[in-house]
């Protein structure tokens, strides 16, 4: 991971952290919303970003580009999704609360919904005396979110590989 990605991740912990001092309301998932309202994205990343794609292939299919207020690279007609890339490989998309699991997750969800919706999800407890936030990791194969929660709802959604979303986590570190 690219130091740049290291400090990126610290920084939004550090940031959601200091932003989560109060609980959002959940916005129920309602089929009958705008299409535009939301976007859709699952443990294969999104409709034409795939975990495992170069940085290369990106941008030489348009889909990658400097961020003009990020820090780092973005996705084009993605800015809400923040990619982390190892080795030139997509392996992580930080995503915002415009974006939802196929099972409906967002941020906002109550976190006793997101252990409903996946069957098996592991605790993540942050260390003690950090600003983070804990975790839920809802892995499937290789694949996994993570759900960083203040204990009563999801404050930041992370999905990509499972071990580079455990290590995040243990890590404590942003995609810049």
């Amino acid at each position: 991971m690219k130091l740049r990605q290291f400090g990126f991740i610290a920084a939004l912990l550090t940031a959601a952290s200091i932003a989560g001092s109060g609980v959002r309301p959940h916005r129920p998932v309602d089929d009958a919303r705008p299409a535009g309202n939301d976007q859709v994205m699952d443990l294969n990343g999104l409709p034409d970003v795939e975990f495992g794609d170069t940085e290369q292939d990106l941008t030489r299919r348009g889909l990658l580009q400097a961020g003009v207020e990020a820090c780092g690279l973005t996705l084009a007609g993605h800015a809400a999704a923040s990619p982390v890339f190892v080795d030139d490989r997509l392996v992580l998309l930080w995503v915002d609360d415009s974006f939802r699991t196929p099972e409906g997750i967002t941020v906002g969800t109550p976190v006793a919904e997101v252990q409903a919706r996946y069957r098996t999800t592991h605790r993540l407890v942050a260390p003690q005396g950090t600003h983070r936030f804990d975790g839920l990791l809802a892995a499937s194969g290789d694949r996994a979110y993570l759900f960083l929660h203040d204990g009563g709802t999801v404050r930041k959604v992370i999905v990509g590989y499972a071990d580079w979303a455990r290590r995040l986590f243990d890590e404590g570190h942003g995609p810049c």
